[in-house]
């Protein structure tokens, strides 16, 4: 990932609830990960996604990917750098890159696409629906 990202990464140490029967992080848990780093950054920028809920903008996963590169057991700590990738107001797509936080090697990359809905739930646009978190958004691009 680029040197120019804005983001701070995130750190989730593994959890015995977690694993499987052979000892390693069940795969579905990554892509709870990802929620967890995306929220952390959101916050990184000041945006609130209960406030972002209680004024009635949601923002679901349109679609989700994870590839796996290695694993991660109980009690490691995983590093989770999330970028964003592209914004557009109506459109935000991420991508993350799951690192073990000790050896600094690859565990994990993935991508998620989201988008903006009214309490209708019709799709919006931040810039002309929310500029104050629009532009928060568009801070996290690092431009």
């Amino acid at each position: 990932m680029s040197e120019e990202n804005p983001i701070k990464p995130y750190v989730h140490h593994a959890k015995y609830y977690e694993t499987d029967q052979m000892g390693i992080v069940h795969h579905s848990n990554y892509i709870c990960w990802m929620e967890e780093a995306r929220m952390d950054a959101m916050s990184q920028f000041g945006i609130s996604y209960r406030s972002m809920e209680e004024s009635g903008i949601i923002s679901p996963v349109v679609s989700v990917s994870c590839q796996y590169k290695g694993m991660v057991h109980f009690d490691d700590a995983v590093q989770i750098q999330v970028k964003v990738v592209k914004y557009n107001g109506v459109r935000l797509d991420l991508e993350y890159e799951m690192t073990d936080s000790i050896t600094g090697e690859l565990r994990t990359t993935g991508a998620s696409t989201h988008c903006f809905l009214g309490d209708d739930g019709h799709v919006i646009s931040l810039k002309r629906d929310c500029p104050e978190v629009h532009e928060r958004f568009r801070l996290m691009l690092g431009k």
